[in-house]
């Protein structure tokens, strides 16, 4: 099995955030899957431009919806860790395992329950009361740090 980390984006919204995200993990060799429909072109030169110079240095796979992710990832036995604020365990309470996929959803929305139920885990960042959420790039840098770490990579 490849015990390379990954992130997975559920439709995301904003292509900046993505771009932000595609960097960090071509810099960490993290690979990235984006489950499509985003909310932005997908077009090789828009994820240049988000991506800056960095798209050709990621490990990027892109499926055409969640069903063609599941299947992927099934086929692969990978295990699925939901990032949602719907959730009680802490990202730092958890035992992170090689080849685990982190699973951020949309700005705007989150994940569907088909998608929240489809996880394996589901973990939270814990916040101050009456905070909303962090900016996706953040969540996706603490969490990929955290699993990093824990991993001795």
């Amino acid at each position: 099995m490849n015990d390379r980390l990954r992130i997975a984006l559920y439709q995301p919204d904003i292509a900046g955030n993505t771009g932000t995200i595609l960097r960090f993990a071509a810099c960490l060799d993290i690979g990235v899957d984006i489950i499509e429909p985003a909310g932005f072109p997908l077009s090789d030169r828009a994820l240049k431009r988000a991506g800056m110079d960095y798209l050709e240095m990621a490990a990027l796979s892109r499926h055409a919806d969640w069903h063609a992710f599941e299947e992927w990832r099934k086929a692969h036995a990978r295990r699925l860790v939901l990032l949602t604020t719907k959730a009680a365990t802490a990202y730092t309470d958890f035992a992170f395992a090689a080849g685990d996929i982190l699973l951020f959803g949309r700005e705007s929305a989150g994940v569907t329950e088909e998608v929240h139920h489809a996880a394996d885990a589901r973990l939270t960042i814990p916040m101050r009361a009456g905070a909303r959420s962090i900016n996706v790039a953040l969540s996706v840098a603490m969490v990929a740090g955290e699993a990093l770490r824990q991993l001795g990579k």
